[in-house]
């Protein structure tokens, strides 16, 4: 069985072809910023990125009439449980609307039906980022009227969880951990008993800021900001997540070249990045408490575990509270294709988007 397994991120697009769960390939698409500007939307990067993939496909001689499995990441549709799901017309009208709002995992599903399509089969999603397993005390705001939402890297963190799990011969859902997802966003999630309990928002501000998002901001400012008249909403939106967090300070989020400052002696990188581990430390923390001690694991992954300014010092704060296993980088295109595998094998259940 072969599967091609598409994840759109915000400045590049991962492609796996697999055998069954075996990986055979993998790229990553780079595209520069200055080149996605371009697009006043997401939706409208879709051509431009399968022109892209369609180069990777012809230079690795692979054959759409070979692939047995189309399965892309899920982006921002209505709240779902875990699990896979077919893309159906309802979930493409709304991702190219954007109804719940933008992102380039939007373009996972779309990539996945378009090139199913050319080939007569189904396109799938799987643990699209707004798996909603959250309590309802846990999505208690604070202000009557706006609720907490989950936008988190449930793909990834679901995959280290069950990766994690058969490593210490427990089923997942006999396990309580923290996993923490650093990468151009920042989620960290309780994973109480196979279900995600608690979450930040990582997209729309929320939790600890990342390489190019603000996460949580002090509210009165932001409102200040928001009414100067300086800026609008698409503006505004921007500085949230793309243009905020670390890239604000710095004027990049590429967590290498930060490194490579603070080599340097560059001492407001220095800070910046002791600060984004901060408020990291902060968020795992602040799980831990409602753990009441009863936590098995906590997980780091994500592109930042490979990078020591930011790993050292947070296992530094975190390592005495149990446990910490590190998952550098991203199981993604891996969970993607496990899950295609485990529904064709009917072990687990197609989902209908409705």
């Amino acid at each position: 069985m072969k599967i091609l397994t598409i994840n759109p991120g915000s400045t590049s697009t991962k492609i796996g072809l697999f055998e069954g769960e075996e990986k055979v390939k993998e790229i990553v698409i780079r595209h520069k910023k200055e080149d996605l500007e371009n697009f006043e939307h997401v939706i409208d990067q879709f051509d431009y990125r399968v022109e892209q993939i369609n180069l990777f496909l012809e230079k690795e001689d692979v054959s759409l009439g070979e692939i047995d499995g189309f399965v892309g990441r899920g982006g921002l549709v209505k709240a779902l449980e875990s699990g896979i799901y077919e893309v159906n017309d309802l979930m493409v009208e709304e991702l190219k609307q954007a109804k719940y709002g933008e992102h380039a995992s939007n373009l996972g599903a779309l990539m996945a039906k378009y090139y199913a399509e050319l080939n007569n089969k189904k396109g799938y999603i799987a643990d699209p980022v707004v798996v909603d397993e959250m309590t309802t005390t846990a999505k208690i705001s604070g202000l009557n009227g706006i609720s907490r939402i989950p936008v988190w890297h449930a793909l990834n963190q679901k995959a280290v969880a069950r990766k994690y799990a058969k490593k210490v011969g427990t089923p997942y859902e006999d396990l309580n951990l923290i996993v923490a997802h650093l990468g151009g966003g920042i989620s960290v999630g309780y994973h109480k008993r196979g279900r995600v309990t608690d979450v930040n928002n990582a997209l729309n501000g929320d939790g600890p800021f990342s390489p190019e998002r603000t996460g949580g901001l002090p509210v009165s400012g932001v409102y200040e900001l928001a009414f100067s008249g300086d800026l609008t909403l698409e503006q505004m939106r921007k500085l949230n997540h793309g243009f905020g967090g670390m890239y604000s300070y710095l004027n990049t989020s590429d967590a290498e070249e930060v490194s490579d400052m603070i080599a340097s002696g560059h001492l407001l990188a220095k800070r910046i990045v002791k600060a984004m581990v901060y408020q990291i430390a902060k968020e795992i923390g602040s799980l831990y408490a409602i753990t009441r001690g009863h936590l098995d694991a906590i997980i780091i992954t994500g592109g930042l575990a490979y990078n020591q300014d930011v790993l050292q010092p947070l296992l530094e704060y975190i390592d005495h509270i149990g446990e910490v296993v590190v998952y550098p980088g991203e199981d993604e295109l891996e969970a993607l294709a496990s899950n295609f595998v485990k529904m064709n094998e009917g072990l687990i259940p197609v989902k209908q988007y409705e």
